[in-house]
């Protein structure tokens, strides 16, 4: 096994086609497909499945290929160390539900990136798509919370997928409001002072079982619903319609400052933290990724 080899596998991965991986990397079609095919001998592992319309990652390609980036990445630091020079672009990739401080800290890791060319992505998603984005490795990191309504369902799910969670905070639910609602002065929220309100919350597609919901406070139990997908769209209606959502209480400076937070009387308590795969460990980019929200947090 070679860096090339690797380097030739990541290209076919990222490209889902030969013919455009081979062109990426400066091979020939040939080339690549046999140092491909030895790779795949040596490892006795299929890596990929092909077909007709290009070549898939198998499940097994999925965890080869997690390790195998980890290598490449590592081997790229080396060589930048002690030549000056990049040979890899670096790629980063976080699924999330809707955190402003997530969104604060994946900022923070691409201004500290001095690389001159970079590959990194932001999803802000539904719960189902960011446990299969971790563990389908097209995520390294996910964002998510658990609390007691879902546990038991996410972390059998979690299991299943062999992604581990790792708290990064815990907090009690919040509502989240505009500074002029009637109820936003309040040093509580009892539940049934909204029931006269909309409740704003995320929706979750086809996979709209509770335990998959953003929100801790369960959208069955309110009269008046409104669901959308993204965030601006939610703080919009929370001003234009005196709507509200609940959440934890963690703030980040990027938030937007016409809303506010008041608690809400609910025993329910809010984990939030990253999911990622089981027993492989964290590129740099991630850790600090991680290492800023921590931070960001803590108010620090």
């Amino acid at each position: 096994m070679t860096l090339q080899q690797l380097r030739y596998a990541d290209a076919v991965a990222t490209c889902g086609s030969i013919s455009e991986a081979a062109r990426r990397v400066f091979a020939t079609q040939p080339t690549l497909t046999e140092a491909i095919r030895a790779l795949e001998e040596e490892l006795r592992v299929a890596i990929f499945t092909r077909t007709a319309r290009g070549v898939t990652v198998t499940r097994e390609g999925e965890e080869f290929l997690a390790s195998a980036r980890q290598i490449l990445d590592d081997a790229a630091r080396i060589s930048e160390k002690y030549t000056g020079k990049s040979t890899r672009r670096p790629q980063f990739a976080v699924s999330c539900q809707h955190y402003a401080f997530a969104v604060e800290a994946f900022a923070e890791v691409v201004k500290a990136n001095t690389a001159d060319a970079y590959d990194f992505t932001l999803r802000e998603t539904v719960t189902s798509e960011i446990v299969d984005d971790v563990a389908r490795h097209r995520s390294e990191i996910g964002i998510l919370y658990l609390s007691e309504r879902n546990e038991k369902a996410l972390s059998k799910i979690l299991k299943r997928e062999e992604i581990e969670f790792e708290e990064l905070y815990s907090a009690k639910p919040h509502v989240f409001l505009g500074r002029k609602h009637p109820l936003a002065r309040k040093k509580y929220i009892r539940p049934e002072e909204l029931d006269v309100f909309p409740y704003i919350t995320y929706e979750q597609g086809p996979e709209n079982a509770l335990y998959f919901a953003e929100e801790v406070m369960p959208a069955i139990d309110r009269k008046k619903n409104i669901r959308v997908r993204d965030r601006a769209t939610m703080t919009n209606l929370i001003l234009g319609l005196n709507g509200f959502t609940v959440a934890s209480g963690a703030h980040a400076k990027a938030y937007n400052p016409a809303i506010v937070s008041v608690p809400l009387r609910l025993s329910d308590t809010i984990r939030v933290g990253i999911v990622h795969r089981s027993g492989i460990p964290l590129s740099s980019a991630a850790k600090a990724f991680v290492a800023s929200m921590r931070k960001i947090i803590s108010g620090k």
